[in-house]
């Protein structure tokens, strides 16, 4: 199933499959989200979905369910 994933605050729109890797999507729309451990544990790749969940972008897919996935960016400076 292919959902349309939005990623804030870059406006940058790219159809993903459900069960795909939430930084291989971002790396296919070219959108940068920077990571640490890969893990989950350093929280360097944390981002926010419109409904306000945080998820670690290194260990999180595409969720099933939605039609449209919007995704927020936090920007760190210490990453």
């Amino acid at each position: 199933m292919t959902i349309r994933v939005h990623f804030l605050p870059d406006d940058i729109t790219i159809d993903a499959e459900v069960g795909e890797p939430l930084l291989d999507v971002a790396d296919r729309a070219g959108v940068f989200i920077a990571t640490g451990c890969l893990m989950g544990s350093c929280h360097a790749c944390t981002v926010e979905y419109e409904d306000g969940k945080t998820v670690r972008a290194c260990i999180s897919s595409v969720p099933p369910g939605r039609k449209e996935l919007t995704i927020n960016l936090f920007s760190d400076p210490t990453w």
